[in-house]
């Protein structure tokens, strides 16, 4: 799958990275249809910046990994929309799922590739339509998380956002007792997960110093097989017998889908580690209404935008609220049209 290197090129090289892109993204795609025209994806959509959410990820990860250590996770379906824009990457890096079965099923499919050809890697797994907005503070989070996955060969280690407000559309990590990152950043055990908690405990949670479930997650292959074969080992079974048969249509067709976060992530928190990530400016672009919000807060005007706020109507209609929020819109000095 990935290209294979000699030892001395592995030396300090044994890093893979995954960028999950088959999500179907239908909670944006009243957005996503007035940018680009039809039904894409939000990941194959170009938001801000003249980009897909899917170039600026892959444009985050350069620094940290280089193009041949990263793989791309989409469904056949969503071909029209990824195929130019991974032109430039070998076959063997595209893992191109019969239908979208959830992150779960993704991570398994991907994890059992890559295992195939370099099962002493690390490797990193990295939705492929969120926000950060200061990607070198990323960087620098991810190459902390990799060393403590080094040191914890064991353990999967999550990127967790200091929060910034009481998020209910998030998921939520509780830590435990404090440990030593070696990279002074604070390193902890996990002691629960909260999807979507209710604003009272999101409130409590950030009080507390509960931090936002960003879903970048970062371990040794083999952890990460132990975690999925112990939670959910039929589904590792499955796909496992199918991708050796050659065949996956009949595995996905029969499957049910697996959330990794909610399914599997949740079930083990003994098995993780967090380490927190306080200036990324990390967002998940959920909704048009978080959409919009996190670009003015980023100070990035697309000329979409613009437009919208101009038309209360078609604001009103893309987001389903009314002018509250329209008028938190109102460019603000210094606001990057260019973006």
């Amino acid at each position: 799958m990935f290209k294979q290197r000699s030892i001395a090129e592995r030396d300090g090289l044994d890093l893979r990275a995954f960028v999950l892109a088959g999500g179907d993204g239908t909670r944006l795609q009243s957005l996503t249809h007035k940018i680009d025209g039809d039904g894409r994806p939000k990941q194959f959509s170009k938001i801000f910046g003249g980009k897909t959410l899917l170039t600026h990820t892959r444009d985050r990860l350069r620094p940290i990994f280089s193009d041949d250590q990263v793989a791309f996770v989409v469904i056949r379906s969503h071909e029209r929309f990824y195929s130019n824009e991974l032109a430039d990457v070998d076959a063997s890096r595209i893992v191109a799922q019969p239908s979208n079965r959830g992150t779960g099923v993704a991570i398994i499919a991907a994890l059992l590739q890559l295992l195939k050809s370099e099962p002493g890697a690390i490797v990193g797994f990295f939705p492929s339509d969120h926000y950060f907005a200061d990607d070198a503070a990323f960087a620098t989070t991810v190459r902390s998380a990799i060393e403590v996955s080094r040191k914890h060969a064991n353990s999967i280690v999550l990127l967790g956002a200091k929060p910034q407000w009481p998020e209910v559309e998030y998921g939520w990590i509780e830590p435990g007792a404090s440990m030593t990152s070696g990279s002074g950043k604070p390193l902890f055990n996990v002691n629960r997960f909260w999807e979507k908690p209710p604003l009272a405990e999101a409130r409590h949670l950030m009080k507390t110093g509960g931090l936002w479930n960003t879903f970048v997650t970062i371990g040794y292959g083999s952890a990460f097989l132990k975690l999925l074969t112990d939670t959910v080992p039929s589904a590792v079974s499955e796909i496992s017998k199918a991708l050796t048969q050659g065949d996956s249509e009949a595995a996905y067709r029969d499957m049910e889908a697996i959330d990794f976060s909610k399914h599997i992530l949740s079930q083990n928190h003994r098995r993780l580690l967090v380490i927190q990530d306080e200036v990324s400016g990390w967002a998940d672009l959920g909704n048009p209404v978080r959409v919009i919000e996190t670009l003015m807060r980023n100070r990035i005007v697309p000329s979409w935008l613009r437009k919208m706020r101009d038309v209360p109507r078609l604001f009103e209609e893309i987001t389903g609220v009314g002018p509250s929020i329209r008028r938190r819109t109102s460019n603000p000095s210094g606001a990057n049209d260019a973006k």
